[in-house]
């Protein structure tokens, strides 16, 4: 399967080095490695290999190579020291493309930075237009797609969007999967690059983060619930996010509204994992916000435009679930609706109060595609196969 930033990556490695980051098993490695196909002798070292790992500190390479792909190289305490004395050495010879299961772009373990030496991307899980082999053009706006089969639908809502699962569709492989995914993400991944110890109760914290999918999201109800300080629980959502297992959206301020400026909201990368988001309503809501989140990272990694997803909700306790913001400018408003009902009222408010051009309410369980007044009523499947 050619992932959708591949283009992208093949043209900028020719500029800088490429970081790739992105969850646990989303296919970095995959992506990287059906690149090197178009390299001369590409050489893959991976940080978790002991031979690789004597590699990477001498600087040994193949004769004649053209890609030298870095995987999980952010384990090593000083790794950006290494890779910009190897970029500012050897970029002439090769190419360097680098991938993680941690932001590469803010994650801080010392060294020098190494700005202006990258580009970085953030791959996603599989999206509903990624499926459909629907390539996002900026110049053409949205195209919604006139047909979607039920089939890969139904898969994305029932076994996520990473490619292994996706890809086998067994129940019983699925929670295999999960098992395996989120023992190591929390037992080794962040134990070697964090100094967290009491992993037993962070793995509380991931489980009970399914449950509050969707809604405001207080860090002092979890001291409360985990006995641990604030500023630990702080810690530890940072590292889960820096870690691709959560990410929270913030509510949008505008002089205008009176807006609520304290809790975001969490999702998760996988709503299929650990404790699942059971709630229907949350887990659609988690489904359109993977969908949207990979759209604003797709706008500012492969067009450079800053672009940031919001929810909007004000102190008169009015709310729409998400927000697009592209270039200072809200793009578009969505609300999430599991089955077809009346165009919600803080929908019209807020696109009449913020003079929005796009307000979307997006439908689960029917198909539709209705215009009411100026606010869209939209297959959720349709509306996001528009997107990336």
């Amino acid at each position: 399967m050619k992932r959708y930033l591949e283009p992208a990556i093949r043209q900028d490695l020719d500029k800088k080095m490429v970081f790739i980051g992105g969850p646990r098993q989303v296919g970095k490695t995959t992506l990287a490695k059906n690149i090197a196909q178009s390299y001369a002798n590409p050489t893959y070292l991976n940080w978790d290999s002991r031979d690789d790992k004597k590699a990477i500190l001498a600087s040994i390479f193949a004769g004649g190579t053209a890609l030298v792909i870095y995987d999980e190289i952010h384990k090593y305490r000083d790794w950006k020291n290494h890779l910009k004395g190897v970029y500012d050495t050897r970029k002439n010879e090769f190419a360097l493309l680098v991938t993680g299961s941690a932001r590469l772009d803010l994650y801080q373990k010392g060294g020098d930075s190494l700005l202006g030496r990258y580009f970085y991307y953030r791959l996603h899980p599989l999206s509903i237009a990624e499926l459909l082999d629907k390539p996002y053009d900026r110049d053409a706006g949205r195209v919604f797609a006139e047909h979607i089969p039920a089939a890969p639908w139904q898969d994305l809502i029932t076994f996520g969007g990473f490619p292994e699962v996706f890809l086998a569709k067994d129940v019983r492989d699925l929670k295999r999967w999960h098992h395996d995914r989120e023992k190591r993400l929390i037992q080794e991944d962040i134990r070697d690059v964090s100094n967290i110890r009491d992993l037993s109760t962070l793995e509380i914290l991931a489980m009970l983060l399914p449950g509050r999918v969707g809604s405001l999201f207080s860090l002092n109800a979890l001291v409360e619930d985990l006995k641990v300080t604030h500023k630990t629980i702080a810690h530890w959502m940072d590292t889960l996010e820096q870690m691709y297992f959560c990410y929270r959206i913030y509510p949008y301020q505008n002089t205008r509204i009176k807006s609520l400026r304290k809790e975001p909201k969490i999702y998760l990368w996988d709503y299929t994992g650990i404790g699942a988001v059971d709630d229907l309503g949350a887990r659609h809501e988690n489904i359109v916000a993977n969908h949207l989140l990979k759209y604003t990272h797709y706008l500012t990694d492969v067009y450079g435009i800053p672009a940031t997803l919001y929810f909007l909700r004000d102190k008169e306790q009015r709310e729409v679930d998400f927000c697009v913001v592209a270039d200072s400018e809200i793009e578009f408003i969505v609300e999430v609706k599991t089955k077809k009902s009346a165009i919600s009222p803080h929908l019209r408010y807020f696109k009449e109060k913020l003079n929005i051009r796009h307000a979307y309410q997006l439908v689960f369980s029917d198909a539709v595609d209705e215009d009411h007044n100026g606010i869209r009523m939209m297959s959720a499947d349709k509306f996001l196969s528009g997107l990336v």
